[in-house]
């Protein structure tokens, strides 16, 4: 039991556990931001996408293929919603953020690798290489 009470609370379980909430709400937020903002402004220019109803018969079997147009339609616009108002005004967050930083890491100049600044030798293949603090510029 001892075994199974460290498996529930080790940090990793605990971190997926709360992004996977945190996961749940911010989908949800985003669903309503679609429902309340995005999908009116579409319906507006040419009526509310919905084509559930759209179907196909052969032989008697029924293919709604109305519903997948739909989910599609869901999946671009709340995509393109994450897109951005989250993952774009992010990421120019964070290169904003780290402009001042310096650089821990460049590339070796024999195999492309990400080597430490001050490296004399390429880990990966061995190379020499000049630290970048003597690099005249």
């Amino acid at each position: 039991m001892s075994g199974f009470k460290k498996f529930l609370f080790r940090g990793n379980l605990v971190e997926l556990a709360v992004a996977f909430v945190v996961g749940a709400a911010f989908a949800s937020l985003v669903k309503d931001f679609a429902n309340s903002f995005i999908t009116p402004l579409i319906a507006l220019l040419g009526g509310k996408p919905d084509y559930t109803r759209l179907a196909v018969d052969i032989n008697g079997t029924t293919f709604p293929y109305g519903i997948f147009v739909t989910s599609a339609i869901a999946f671009v616009i709340t995509s393109a919603i994450v897109y951005f108002l989250v993952v774009l005004p992010t990421t120019k967050l964070i290169e904003r953020m780290d402009r001042g930083k310096e650089a821990t890491e460049r590339e070796c100049p024999q195999c492309l690798s990400e080597i430490p600044v001050k490296a004399r030798r390429c880990r990966y293949c061995t190379s020499e290489v000049v630290p970048a603090t003597e690099v005249p510029y």
